[in-house]
């Protein structure tokens, strides 16, 4: 079957919630990258992992090379790894979330990935821990290492789904849900649909401002997510 929609994921607040598990990743990750102990804490809110990293290695004090970044990236793959076996009994996946990416997967025009502030190594983590892998194709998302500006990694997904299934995806064919502002914003500068869900530190009103044509409290109304998304 021909594909005609891509629908792209955000992972922590969205599918996962993992709150509390990333600011300790960091710590780690940020002395063994440094050697220094991490004074001021890293910022999330819907940034991508170079934002990040780029921005909490100067305000501790450090430039931020590119080999200092890779180093961060590096460790924090590491620090995902040792904490996987803790992920079910410290995470969870959020209501509703794998119900939708089932739901999708019997869409045959649908062709889902995922647009994501995580590396990509940590995204497989995440979602792996939760059997949330299946109806995903990581190969042709948009990752946290690309850019430090989020509505970058859309295209990049755009592109590698256009090559793998060998048919464009205009703007009006992409859509990108997420739970926060940044994830509304990566969607309006691309041109796509932008659904968010009040499931994270956002609320309702906050991602109706942001631009976001649809607005869901979460994910559990399959219906409201099929109609949101296909319209």
């Amino acid at each position: 079957m021909t594909k005609t929609r891509l629908l792209l994921w955000d992972i922590d607040h969205t599918l996962v919630d993992f709150a509390g598990l990333g600011a300790a990743w960091y710590a780690a990750a940020f002395t063994a990258a440094t050697g220094a102990t991490m004074r001021v804490d890293p910022v999330f809110g819907g940034r991508t992992e170079r934002a990040t990293t780029t921005e909490l290695l100067t305000s501790n004090g450090f430039e931020a090379e590119e080999e200092t970044v890779q180093a961060m990236f590096k460790a924090l793959v590491a620090e995902s790894e040792r904490a996987a076996h803790r992920f079910a009994a410290e995470a969870r996946v959020l209501p509703g979330a794998a119900e939708a990416l089932t739901a999708f997967a019997g869409h045959g025009d649908v062709v889902q990935s995922l647009v994501t502030g995580n590396l990509p190594e940590i995204s497989r983590h995440k979602l792996a821990a939760f059997d949330l892998l299946e109806h995903l194709d990581l190969e042709i998302g948009g990752y946290g290492t690309l850019s430090a500006h989020r509505p970058d990694l859309v295209p990049h997904a755009v592109a590698l789904a256009a090559a793998k299934h060998g048919t464009p995806f205009g703007a009006d064919a992409v859509v990108v849900i997420g739970d926060t502002p940044n994830d509304v914003r990566a969607a309006l500068d691309n041109g796509a649909l932008a659904i968010a869900v009040a499931t994270g530190l956002y609320t309702a009103a906050e991602l109706q401002a942001a631009g976001a044509h649809t607005v869901l409290p979460d994910l559990t109304d399959i219906n409201a997510v099929r109609a949101a998304v296909l319209g």
